[in-house]
C-alpha cells in the first residue's frame, strides 16, 4: 500500500529531467486491447497480452497514486479502449480521490467513443471533467474502412451522451492523405458547430503493422496553409497539457489544435511520460528506452523501490523523439505498436 493518499500529502521529489523539465503529466494505459482495429494503430490480427502481465486495477491504482505523490497533477487513461477495461469505473473511482484532496489537477481519458453512451455519467461523477475522442471520420463507410468494422452511429452517439453528462469533449483526428483528407474541412465545422474543440495529428511510425503510413502522412504545415487561405487562423497563447498548438478558427469560433511530431517537433517543452498496461515506463513516446515498474512494485510493498525506478527512468529521458517520414521504407522509428504504448 502506497504511504501516499492523495489527502494532504507531501510531495516527495518532483520529477524533473536532465534538461530541466519538469514532468506532471502522466499517461497511463489501462489495457492493450480495444474494440476497434484502426488502420494506422495496430494489426488486423493483434495479438493482445496475456492478463498475468498486466497490472491488476489495485496495481494501477497504486501506480498513479505513487506518481500524483511525485508530483504529477495531470494523469490521463488510455488503452487500447479504456473502457474496455474491466472495472475501470472503479479504477476512476479510486483515483478520484486525488482530485477531491487538490493534489491532481485533472484527470482524464482518451477514448474511441463507443462505450461513452454506457459510462459517460459515471465518467462525469467521479470528476472527469474533459475527454479526447479519437474519430477519423464522419463518412460511415470510411470510418467502418479505418476502424475495421466500426460503428459510426455508436460513437456519435457516445459523443453525445458525454456532452449531457457535462463532459467537455475533444475531438482527434489523425490526418490520413489516402482516407480522410478531402472531408477534414468539414469535421472541424461539424464538431465546432457541435461546441466540441478539434485536435489534428500527423500520423507517426509507430509499430510494426500492415499499413504503410508513410504513403498516408499528409504534413499538417501544408494542411494549415490550406485552411488559411479559406479561414482566418488565429494563434492562441494557451496551452493543453499535451503537444499541441492552438488555434481560433474566427469563421466558426471553435479551437483547433495541430499535433505535428514529423513537421515540426514539440519536444522542447515536453512535461510527459507513459506508462503501459504492463508498468513499462516509456521517458518518449518516439524512442524505445524505457524502466520496468511492475517488478518493483510486486516484490517491494514500502514503494521505496518503485519511487527510486522511477526517479532512475527520469535521468534518462531524452532531450527529443525520433520520428523522421524520410525514412520511407526503412522499419518504424519504434516497433511497439501505439495500443501497445497507450494513446
Amino acid at each position: 500500500m502506497s504511504p501516499f493518499d492523495g489527502a494532504g500529502a507531501h510531495v516527495r521529489q518532483p520529477l524533473v529531467d536532465p534538461f530541466g523539465r519538469t514532468i506532471d503529466y502522466l499517461r497511463v494505459s489501462v489495457t492493450d486491447r480495444c474494440d476497434l482495429r484502426c488502420v494506422y494503430c495496430m494489426a488486423e490480427n493483434q495479438q493482445f497480452l496475456p492478463k498475468a502481465q498486466v497490472l491488476s486495477i489495485e496495481e494501477l491504482d497504486r501506480l498513479c497514486t505513487t506518481f500524483v505523490g511525485l508530483g504529477t497533477r495531470r494523469l490521463r487513461l488510455t488503452g487500447g479502449e479504456p473502457l474496455a477495461r474491466r472495472g475501470f469505473i472503479d479504477l476512476v473511482a479510486r483515483l478520484s480521490r486525488h482530485l477531491q484532496s487538490g493534489a491532481l489537477e485533472e484527470l482524464t481519458l482518451t477514448t474511441n467513443g463507443t462505450q461513452l453512451t454506457r459510462f459517460a455519467q459515471d465518467l462525469a461523477r467521479h470528476g472527469v471533467r474533459r475527454l479526447n475522442v479519437s474519430l477519423d471520420s464522419l463518412d460511415a463507410d470510411k470510418f467502418r474502412h479505418i476502424t475495421r468494422g466500426g460503428n459510426l452511429g455508436q460513437v456519435l452517439a457516445g459523443i453525445d451522451a458525454a456532452q449531457d453528462a457535462g463532459i467537455k469533449v475533444k475531438i482527434n483526428t489523425v490526418a490520413l492523405k489516402n482516407d480522410n483528407a478531402g472531408e477534414l474541412p468539414s469535421m472541424i465545422q461539424w464538431a465546432h458547430g457541435k461546441g466540441l474543440d478539434f485536435t489534428l495529428i500527423e500520423t507517426m511510425p509507430l509499430g510494426d503493422i500492415e499499413e504503410d503510413r508513410t504513403d498516408q502522412y499528409l504534413s499538417l504545415k501544408a494542411l494549415r496553409a490550406n485552411l488559411e487561405s479559406f479561414w482566418t487562423l488565429t494563434p492562441l497563447d494557451e496551452r493543453s497539457a499535451g503537444p499541441a498548438r492552438y488555434v481560433r478558427v474566427e469563421e466558426t469560433g471553435g479551437k483547433l489544435g495541430f499535433i505535428t511530431p514529423l513537421s515540426h517537433t514539440f519536444c522542447e517543452s515536453c512535461n510527459r511520460v507513459r506508462v503501459t498496461c504492463t508498468g513499462v515506463l516509456y521517458m518518449c513516446l518516439g524512442q524505445d528506452d524505457q524502466a520496468d515498474l511492475r517488478a518493483p512494485m510486486r516484490e517491494d510493498p514500502t514503494d521505496a523501490s518503485l519511487i527510486a525506478a522511477i526517479h532512475e527512468a527520469m535521468g534518462r529521458k531524452p532531450k527529443g523523439h525520433d520520428f523522421h517520414i524520410e525514412r520511407r521504407g526503412e522499419a518504424p522509428s519504434v516497433r511497439r505498436p501505439m495500443s501497445t504504448t497507450g494513446g
